[in-house]
């Protein structure tokens, strides 16, 4: 029924949680685990889940190829190995509940869709991820729409790579990982290669059903939002710029500039004035937010993480830009050069 494909470069954190969940999946007939060269000991726990289910099947990599992203390669390597109907790309940090494959075959079926995405509820420890994630899918929300996605005649595709089920006779036919080898952006590059053949595709985040956390420190999180961001919000300097103008408070900073270079000038510095324009324009903010955090999920008292998340964002675009542009790109201990496709 369902081929579970897992890639791991250095998840001792996260692997078992992640390996043990799959496999409690009964439609999921095996779990192929491909360790890409891990230094840690993410090899010794494999070994070990490995000797309890025959379920599980652990591949290895060799060095990566030239052209390829890690990521590609590995779950390209594991789809070889594959047996089944249906194949399912997840993360080594991803948790499946109980019922989440069941509800993925339903889905298709339901949706007349050859690939079927979840976006995962995030799982948030430190401050710096309760300040960034939620506003990174705050934003990301206001550019994939899943309602555009999954019309069949619109262009509009996109997919999260945490978990992606794809039918196995649809993979081959647009090429598969091969085909977008050199990708920063696999899960949304397979889904247009997916939707530009005139396949159907369903993509949704839903509750009680797969839950990630992403990053266990800040430098990990800052290393994978700076090297998704910039693609992910168009990848082009004016996609960035037009992000970053509404993003931040640009108008609010010039408003209330004004008012302090007027007190000035007319010498009649009107502080009621000045604090009714401060918190209004910092309320409305707040609002926005607020309603934003309501809609995708998230708890609505994150609010109070608003100020350190848009300058963390702002950052992390610019950052994310040039990477993306100038610099190199570094991801699991591998760095690609600026100008990867995206």
């Amino acid at each position: 029924m369902i081929s579970a494909i897992i890639p791991a470069r250095n998840e001792e954190e996260s692997i078992a949680r992640a390996v043990e969940s799959v496999v409690a999946q009964p439609e999921i007939d095996e779990v192929i685990v491909v360790n890409d060269q891990s230094t840690d000991r993410t090899a010794e726990i494999l070994d070990g889940l490995a000797r309890r289910t025959d379920k599980l099947k652990v591949l290895n990599t060799a060095e990566l190829p030239s052209g390829w992203v890690g990521k590609n390669h590995a779950v390209a390597f594991g789809a070889t190995a594959a047996a089944g109907d249906w194949l399912l790309f997840t993360d080594a940090d991803t948790y499946h509940q109980p019922g989440s494959a069941r509800r993925a075959l339903a889905d298709a079926v339901e949706n007349n869709a050859v690939l079927v995405s979840y976006s995962p509820e995030q799982e948030l420890g430190s401050f710096w991820e309760r300040a960034l994630v939620p506003f990174v899918y705050c934003r990301l929300s206001a550019h994939f729409s899943f309602a555009r996605v999954n019309r069949p005649d619109t262009k509009d595709a996109a997919a999260n790579g945490q978990y992606l089920m794809i039918l196995r006779d649809v993979y081959s036919a647009v090429g598969g990982h091969a085909a977008i080898r050199g990708e920063i952006l696999e899960d949304v590059a397979l889904a247009r290669r997916v939707k530009q053949a005139g396949y159907g595709i369903y993509f949704t985040a839903p509750v009680g059903t797969v839950r990630t956390r992403m990053y266990r420190s800040f430098g990990a999180m800052w290393q994978g939002w700076t090297k998704n961001l910039y693609p992910l919000m168009g990848g082009t300097p004016g996609a960035a710029l037009r992000e970053l103008a509404e993003v931040f408070p640009w108008f609010e900073i010039l408003l209330l500039g004004f008012c302090f270079w007027y007190g000035i000038h007319s010498r009649r510095m009107d502080w009621g004035l000045i604090g009714a324009v401060a918190a209004v324009t910092v309320v409305s903010r707040l609002v926005r937010y607020g309603l934003e955090l309501y809609k995708n999920l998230y708890p609505v008292g994150y609010i109070q993480y608003y100020a350190p998340g848009v300058a963390l964002y702002s950052a992390a675009l610019v950052a994310s830009w040039w990477k993306n542009t100038h610099g190199r790109v570094v991801w699991k201990g591998r760095e690609y050069a600026s100008g990867a496709k995206i």
